[in-house]
């Protein structure tokens, strides 16, 4: 599996942005399918973007389209959050994950391999 580490969160105004960046270890970086979930005090942890193994193809949740835009890196094995015009219900711990499958289920259970989480603090 591969070993993922998220930087980049924080707090921020509401308006504002903030780029979260996962790097991970291994050498087949560019193998896996990867993405970005939240997870909010009290709540599910929930889906918000998604990026194919070439970076040809990304898909993001409703609440963040036009707001959020995923990116990748595989020379430098990263992936990227960019987060603009942040609203406080975008306020939760940022999860990297990745996957092996070509494109799997964009739920929790559908990435086999976690970062640790970076918390995203949007202030009203």
């Amino acid at each position: 599996q591969v070993q993922l580490v998220e930087s980049g969160g924080g707090l921020v105004q509401a308006g504002g942005s903030l780029r979260l960046s996962c790097t991970a270890s291994g050498r087949t970086f560019s193998s896996y399918t990867l993405g970005w979930f939240r997870q909010a005090p009290g709540k599910e942890r929930e889906f918000v973007a998604a990026i194919r193994r070439s970076g040809g193809s990304t898909y993001g949740a409703d609440s963040v389209k036009g707001r959020f835009t995923i990116s990748r890196d595989n020379a430098k094995n990263t992936v990227y959050l960019q987060m603009n015009s942040l609203k406080p219900e975008d306020t939760a711990v940022y999860y990297c994950a990745a996957d092996q499958s070509s494109w799997p289920a964009l739920t929790p259970e559908g990435f086999g391999s976690w970062g640790q989480g970076t918390q995203v603090t949007v202030s009203s």
